[in-house]
């Protein structure tokens, strides 16, 4: 398959990301990956494009950025639009990573984009990111990462925010550590069985996620970023802050945690 790649889109980037074969071609998993991409750039189009008549630059930090598909792809189709319209950072623990990317965006000539090796904890407070960030992403990180995430928008005050979890297994950990004391309720019936566990417990992390930003003030939808057939990863979560009261989302957190026998995740999803 032939891909016919946007206006002023780099083909020499898609094929650094593996997206195109150096023969222009696309095989399945680049259909995929390129899908979800694409999608979710629509998704965060019209933000950056308000953010940018706002407030003039913009500043995005994607978290657990890996390759930086999602963040080399948003630069190449709306920060390189606007010359110094704000900058894009890919926060990765993996050193090689960083290296990579760095040396890539240098190669494309993508002069607004950083790469810093931090962990979250430490890009909270890190002199490389800036004090107002506007956009947090997070495109398939891992298990907690997600967490790590929300944990420094949160901290920031970041008031855009676009998830696209994965692999978490942290609560369905919990979840099968307190099944016995919990059998007494019909509700464990949910997550009785292995494959239960492992799925109730995906859904439920999401769940929790999106109260946590909620008592913080956010709006908060959820949808669908691609079909099953494309990924089984495919939940989109967009918060955006509105300083909503936050009280009764709280409420239902901790009630939530309580009958489900999860209170030792407590610490997790309260942040200060």
């Amino acid at each position: 398959m032939i891909y016919d790649p946007r206006p002023n889109q780099s083909v020499e980037l898609l094929k650094e990301l593996h997206i195109l074969t150096r023969d222009g071609r696309m095989n399945q998993d680049s259909r995929r990956k390129q899908k979800q991409i694409a999608l979710l750039f629509q998704f965060i189009e019209p933000v950056l494009e308000e953010v940018r008549q706002q407030q003039g630059e913009i500043h995005l930090v994607d978290h657990g950025a890996g390759k930086s598909y999602l963040g080399f792809i948003l630069y190449d189709l709306y920060f390189k639009k606007y010359p110094g319209c704000g900058q894009v950072y890919g926060i990765e623990s993996r050193p090689e990573l960083v290296v990579k990317s760095s040396d890539l965006a240098r190669r494309l000539g993508f002069p607004g984009m950083s790469f810093c090796n931090l962990t979250v904890a430490e890009s909270i407070g890190s002199p490389s990111i800036p004090e107002r960030v506007d956009i947090v992403t997070a495109l398939h990180a891992c298990d907690t990462a997600t967490d790590d995430a929300i944990r420094f928008a949160l901290d920031k005050r970041v008031p855009h925010i676009f998830l696209v979890p994965c692999c978490q297994a942290e609560v369905a950990a919990a979840l099968n550590r307190n099944k016995q004391s919990m059998l007494a309720s019909p509700l464990a019936e949910l997550w009785r069985h292995p494959l239960h566990t492992r799925e109730f417990g995906s859904h439920v992390t999401n769940v929790l996620r999106c109260l946590q930003l909620e008592a913080h003030g956010y709006q908060v939808r959820v949808t669908e970023l691609v079909g099953w057939e494309h990924s089984m990863k495919n939940e989109l979560i967009i918060a955006r802050q509105q300083n909503r009261p936050g009280q009764k989302a709280a409420e239902r957190l901790r009630s939530l945690l309580e009958t489900l026998g999860l209170l030792e995740l407590e610490e997790r999803f309260f942040t200060p």
